[in-house]
């Protein structure tokens, strides 16, 4: 039986974490999202809390001072979480304020008047990526309803099939005879002829894989109104699941792991006046983009230096949360890793270079602030996520003391703050933060993040750009097994340090108070991120994307009679009927509402039904690619549907597909 005093802490403990639960069933109904004061006052407690928490952590939990390997140990993981929980301050300082524009957008809609509309040049740098990718983007690209714009294609692939394509679709082909300065020096070598032929007004940016809606130019060409605004900045959304939504089979209901930035970090940051570039799906001022010299090319991520180079001259980058994109997430495991350690490597190029925070600049305080914050988050979230699998295993195999604290003071000092940063962060998403997933998406590239920020940081100099693959065969299942090696290892010995925790009252352990149920606690905790983790290393095949989820009418011709059937399955080369039975290896045609009348094979008949394979024409199979691409409202989900997450889990634990 417990003692009665600590009866008694448990008990407050309790208390207190009811009373934060309380607090996050009343928030949703009190609080607005949008509400600067509302934001201030629900980040501001979570700040208190958390200044709360590291005075407990330092005064009262690591080991006593001294050399000794417990000091050591429990000292540096201290320091580790100091650092995490100063980025975690940091994002809670941004996100207590929000800028929306889609107001003002609307307002300024051709505010050119009667004068000629701005002439605007659309970027598409490419280098590997395969045709399909490149000719929906061209199409889209070409499909935009805006008066005056052109379409460059910029290879340095120098692929001849792709000067053909541009050819077929009327669009400019652009090449160079090497390849400096990596996609920066591809768009600065566009912007050199664009000078000699003829400059625009604006200059649009689309990555190879990224299509744009119908009115992106239209959205983001009217914040120009503002003769400030050096650079328009709009969401990055994806028609196709990443790797972790995908391999957990959550694409239904978890959002892609970029959602919390594009729709709350940078609309927040935005509120500051420090919303920052992110590449594709942007537009920038001509005359902006030649006063800097063209794009930044000292750093890998020339995006996030572009607005640094602008603002240092006075231009201000502003951010437009609307869906006029949408494009092709990292499909692989691999090649999302591979990206987000580039995007590291990169922010810390900046860090060091002229436009640092450190440096001299004309940057004000809070573009400096933007670079520290971000440094922050690369040099800090992925080590302390490394260390909180490690320092455990220091406890359980070498008797060292990590953590030496009572279950009632970690429910009262840490339990209190993470539930109300969770009601937080939750509250102002709609549910974004899901801690194992969130924790699992983290994991995953720990160690290459990890390595790439502080080799960036301490050498920003000498590194390759390496490009992300898209595209290619997903139609298989394949096990990640080099990714999979160190965290079955470290499993390994997580679950050997539980069975010790559990079996072994005899192992000498420190006197800790109960602080060897803490850490068992924890332990349990990494085994479950671990187990998730290895299930995401498992990638499972791609099917093609599906259009629409609502039956459609449509007529069959077949040998002279029409027949009417149910479309229940449309891709860019395949439509599924069902209502009529249809003959095997037949030829017919369908009429598909907004495309016409295409020409099919008959496949895979059934009683009730068949599977066509579509023969379309250039036009037809256009406006396929418009019809799933350039709708106007891009796919996926924005909030978490909790309702279907924990059966979608259930579903791939149990290794079957729903």
């Amino acid at each position: 039986m417990l003692p009665p005093v600590l009866l008694s802490e448990l008990g407050s403990s309790l208390v207190h974490i009811a009373l934060v639960f309380s607090a996050g069933i009343v928030v949703p109904i009190v609080l607005s999202r949008k509400s600067a004061f509302h934001r201030a006052f629900l980040f501001g407690i979570a700040a208190l809390l958390s200044l709360r928490y590291l005075w407990w952590r330092a005064t009262e939990t690591l080991a006593p001072a001294g050399l000794t390997l417990d000091f050591v140990a429990s000292g540096s993981f201290f320091a580790l979480e100091l650092g995490a929980t100063i980025s975690s301050l940091s994002a809670y300082l941004i996100l207590s304020r929000l800028r929306m524009r889609s107001g003002e957008a609307t307002r300024n809609l051709n505010w050119w008047g009667d004068a000629k509309a701005p002439r605007v040049a659309v970027l598409i740098a490419t280098y590997n990526e395969e045709r399909d990718v490149l000719e929906r983007t061209i199409v889209g690209a070409t499909s935009m309803k805006y008066p005056d714009f052109g379409v460059y294609v910029l290879d340095d692939g120098r692929r001849e099939w792709l000067s053909r394509l541009c050819a077929d679709r009327g669009v400019h082909y652009v090449t160079r005879s090497d390849n400096q300065g990596a996609k920066a020096g591809n768009m600065n070598n566009a912007l050199w002829l664009l000078e000699a032929s003829g400059t625009p007004d604006f200059v649009a940016v689309l990555d190879a894989d990224f299509v744009p809606h119908s009115n992106f130019l239209t959205r983001t060409i009217a914040l120009f109104h503002d003769k400030a605004v050096g650079l328009v900045q709009t969401p990055q959304h994806f028609f196709n699941a990443d790797p972790i939504q995908h391999n957990l089979n959550l694409s239904r209901s978890y959002p892609d792991e970029q959602r919390f930035f594009f729709d709350h970090i940078q609309p927040a940051r935005d509120g500051w006046g420090i919303a920052f570039c992110c590449g594709t799906s942007s537009v920038v001022r001509w005359a902006a983009i030649h006063e800097i010299g063209g794009f930044p090319t000292e750093s890998i991520t020339e995006d996030f230096m572009l607005t640094l180079a602008l603002q240092d001259r006075g231009h201000r980058t502003v951010y437009l949360n609307e869906a006029l994109s949408e494009g092709l997430a990292p499909e692989g495991l691999k090649e999302y890793i591979t990206q987000r350690a580039r995007w590291c490597l990169g922010l810390m190029q900046i860090a060091r270079s002229r436009l640092g925070p450190l440096g001299s600049n004309n940057l004000r305080l809070r573009d400096r602030w933007s670079v520290v914050d971000s440094v922050l988050f690369w040099t800090t979230t992925y080590s302390f996520r490394i260390a909180a699998l490690g320092f455990p295993l220091l406890y359980w195999f070498f008797n060292i003391t990590v953590v030496d604290a009572t279950v009632p003071d970690v429910l009262s000092y840490f339990g209190v703050y993470f539930i109300w940063v969770l009601v937080s962060l939750n509250f102002i998403s709609g549910g974004m933060v899901v801690p194992i997933v969130n924790d699992v998406s983290q994991l995953l590239g720990a160690w290459p993040i990890t390595r790439a920020a502080y080799g960036g940081l301490f050498q920003p100099k000498g590194h390759s750009f390496s490009v992300t693959a898209k595209g290619g065969d997903r139609t298989r299942t394949f096990v990640q097994w080099r990714l999979i090696a160190p965290f079955a290892a470290v499993f390994a010995l997580t679950f050997l340090a539980s069975i010790i925790g559990i079996f072994s009252d005899s192992y000498a352990f420190n006197d800790a108070g109960d602080g060897k149920l803490v850490i068992l606690v924890w332990t349990f905790y990494n085994l479950l991120v671990l187990a998730v983790t290895i299930i995401v290393c498992i990638e499972l095949p791609r099917r093609e994307r599906h259009l629409d989820e609502k039956p459609e009418q449509a007529a069959i011709e077949v040998k002279g009679r029409m027949v009417r059937v149910w479309i229940t399955g449309l891709t860019q080369n395949t439509v599924r009927v069902r209502g009529a039975a249809l003959p095997d290896d037949q030829p017919v045609s369908i009429d598909i509402a907004g495309i016409g009348k295409i020409r099919a094979i008959v496949s895979s008949p059934t009683a009730d039904g068949a599977r066509l394979l579509l023969e379309p024409t250039m036009e037809q199979h256009d406006a396929l690619f418009r019809r799933f691409y350039g709708s106007g409202s891009a796919p996926g989900i924005s909030q978490t549907r909790y309702g279907t997450l924990l059966a979608d889990l259930g579903r791939r634990f149990s290794f079957s597909r729903g």
